[in-house]
C-alpha cells in the first residue's frame, strides 16, 4: 500500500494512463466488478425472509417469529441462524424492495352486517333532508366517553417551553372515589352548533333527555320558533338505545311538554361512528383538550365551550349537577300507554312520539272475589226453581247478597296463590249466579262431582274449588238448603226434573 492508502496496482494503472495521454475512465471498477448482492448469491434469502414476515400466506404456520414483534434485528438474527448471513439494514432494504413498510392496524372490519344497514342509512338521510327542507330541526345525540377528573395524562400534545411539560400522575389508575365528568352532546345539523351538558352522575336516559330539554329551552325554540317536529338521530345502544324503555318514556314526556312531534331514527348496530355528532362535534372537542389534564368540572366545561372550527362550528357547554340514578325501570303498563307510533320501515329503529299525554290506564282486572263477570257460563235451565228450590226473585236476592259479601270479604290466600278463575282465568271465570247454581245443585240433590260436571260442563276440580269458596259464604249469610226427595246421579235425571227432553245422542 502507498502512503495514499491506494493499492500499488491502482497507482501504476493511473501512471500509465497519464504517460500515454489517455483520458481517465468515468469509473475505476470494470463493468461487472465488485461483490455480488446477497439476493444474487443466495436465491433462497428472500423466500426465507417472506416466510418469516408472512407465515400465514407463505405456508409456514410454525414460523419461529409468529408470536413476536418482527423487528429487522430479530429477522436478521433468525435468517442468520437458518444459514443466511445478513444484517438488519439489509433486511430493511429487502423488505422495502418487496413492497413492505411499517404500518399499524386499520379499523375496517365491522363484524356481521345487518341486511338492511344501507337501506336504514338512506332512510335516515331522506328523513333528515325532508325535515331540513321544511325548516324543522334535525339533531344528532350521543354520550361522549366519561372522563376521570384529576391530574391525569391526556392523549395529545400542546406547545410548552422545551423541557417544561405539564407534570401529571405517573399512573392513570383513578383514585378511589374520583369524580367523573359525563358529557352528553347534541349536535344541531342545520345550524352546525353543539350543546353539551357535563353531568356529575350516571349516563342514563333521564340525563340524556334532560340535556335535550336544556338545549330546546336554551337554543332550539329560539332558533326554530315555528318548529312543530323534531328529528333525532341516535346510536342503537347506550342510554338512547332503541331497546331502552326509559329513553322512550322520557321522550314522550318531553314531546308532551314542548308540543313537538319527536321522531327518532337509530343507526343500525355497529355503525355508531357514522352518527354525525361523532366526527362533527366530539372529535373537535377531543382536539381542543388534547394534552391538557382535566382537573375539574370547570376545566371540562370551559374547554368544551371554547371549541370552534374554521368552518363555523360553535359549542355551548354547561354543568348539570342533577342526580340521575340508574336502575329505573318502566313497566309494560306504562309502555303500552305511550303515544308512540312505529314507522312502517323498521319500527324498532324508527318511531314517532306524539305530543300527547299517556293514555289513561285500563280498569283494574276483575277478580273472582271482587267483581264477578256479568255473563253467566252455565245453562239457564239449571236455575229452574225446581232444581234450586228458590223462585226467581228469591234466587236473584241471594245472588246479590252473595256478590256483596264476596266483594267485602275476599278470602285470604297464601303468597303466590290466587283463587281459581281469578285474574288471568279469562272466560273460565264464573259469575255469582253460577257459584250458587253449583252449590245448590250439589247440596239439594246430593250430587257428586262427576254428574255435576256432566250437567254443568265444568271440570271436577273447578266444581270442587267453587264449593269450597261458596260454602263458608252461604254459612255466613245464614242460608240453608232444603234437601230434595232423591239423590241425582246423572245429568239426565236433572233434565227430567224440569221436564227437559235431553238432546238425541249422535248414534240416534
Amino acid at each position: 500500500m502507498t502512503p495514499s492508502a491506494v493499492a500499488e496496482s491502482t497507482v501504476s494503472r493511473g501512471k500509465r494512463e497519464l504517460e500515454c495521454g489517455e483520458v481517465p475512465a468515468s469509473r475505476v471498477r470494470a463493468p461487472g466488478g465488485g461483490r455480488k448482492s446477497l439476493r444474487g448469491n443466495d436465491p433462497e434469502l428472500v423466500p426465507a425472509l417472506l416466510a418469516l414476515v408472512e407465515p400465514d400466506q407463505r405456508g409456514d404456520p410454525e414460523s419461529p417469529l409468529l408470536w413476536t414483534v418482527k423487528s429487522t434485528r430479530k429477522l436478521a438474527a433468525e435468517l442468520t441462524r437458518q444459514g443466511h448471513r445478513v444484517g438488519s439494514d439489509t433486511v430493511a432494504g429487502l423488505l422495502k424492495a418487496e413492497g413492505f413498510s411499517l404500518q399499524g392496524t386499520s379499523r375496517t372490519t365491522e363484524g356481521a352486517r345487518h341486511p338492511d344497514r344501507d337501506a336504514q342509512f338512506h332512510y335516515i338521510n331522506d328523513q333528515a333532508t325532508t325535515y331540513l327542507a321544511d325548516g324543522q330541526p334535525v339533531i344528532s345525540v350521543d354520550a361522549k366517553k366519561k372522563e376521570t377528573l384529576g391530574n391525569y395524562a391526556v392523549i395529545g400534545s400542546e406547545w410548552h417551553r422545551a423541557g417544561q411539560p405539564v407534570e401529571v400522575r405517573a399512573h392513570d389508575f383513578p383514585e378511589k372515589g374520583a369524580q367523573k365528568a359525563v358529557p352528553y352532546g347534541i349536535y344541531d345539523i342545520g345550524a352546525d352548533a353543539g350543546w353539551v351538558s357535563v353531568g356529575c352522575d350516571g349516563d342514563t336516559s333521564a340525563f340524556a333527555v334532560a340535556t335535550l330539554r336544556r338545549w330546546w329551552n336554551g337554543e332550539g325554540r329560539h332558533r326554530y320558533p315555528a318548529a312543530s317536529r323534531l328529528l333525532v338521530t341516535a346510536d342503537a345502544g347506550g342510554s338512547n338505545g332503541y331497546r331502552v324503555r326509559a329513553w322512550k318514556k322520557e321522550l314522550a314526556d318531553f314531546a308532551h311538554e314542548t308540543g313537538l312531534e319527536v321522531t327518532v331514527c337509530h343507526f343500525p348496530p355497529g355503525t355508531s361512528k357514522w352518527n354525525k355528532i361523532q366526527h362533527r362535534l366530539f372529535s373537535q372537542i377531543s382536539i381542543n383538550w388534547r394534552g391538557r389534564p382535566l382537573t375539574s368540572y370547570e376545566v371540562v366545561v370551559n374547554t368544551i365551550g371554547t371549541t370552534r372550527t374554521r368552518t363555523g362550528l360553535t359549542v355551548h357547554a354547561e354543568l348539570d349537577p342533577g342526580a340521575y340514578p340508574t336502575g329505573i325501570t318502566v313497566p309494560d303498563t306504562v309502555m303500552d300507554r305511550l303515544p308512540l307510533t312505529p314507522h312502517e320501515w323498521h319500527g324498532t329503529w324508527n318511531y314517532t312520539l306524539r305530543p300527547e299525554p299517556l293514555a289513561p290506564p285500563p280498569p283494574p282486572p276483575s277478580t273472582e272475589f271482587g267483581r264477578f263477570p256479568s255473563g253467566d257460563k252455565l245453562p239457564a235451565w239449571l236455575r229452574h226453581p225446581s232444581l234450586t228450590g228458590l223462585e226467581a226473585p228469591a234466587f236473584d236476592a241471594l245472588v246479590a247478597r252473595y256478590r256483596d259479601h264476596m266483594t267485602k270479604n275476599p278470602p285470604l290466600l297464601l303468597p303466590g296463590k290466587r283463587p281459581a278463575g281469578g285474574p288471568g282465568a279469562g272466560t273460565r271465570r264464573l259469575s255469582a249466579s253460577d257459584h250458587l247454581v253449583v252449590f245448590l245443585l250439589a247440596k239439594r240433590w246430593s250430587m257428586a262431582q262427576a254428574p255435576l260436571a256432566e250437567a254443568t260442563g265444568l271440570s271436577k276440580s273447578r266444581i270442587g274449588a267453587t264449593l269450597r269458596d261458596a260454602t263458608p259464604v252461604l254459612a255466613a249469610l245464614g242460608h240453608t238448603v232444603a234437601p230434595g226427595p232423591l239423590t241425582v246421579t246423572s245429568a239426565t235425571q236433572l233434565e227430567a226434573l224440569v221436564g227437559r227432553t235431553p238432546p238425541p245422542s249422535p248414534d240416534q
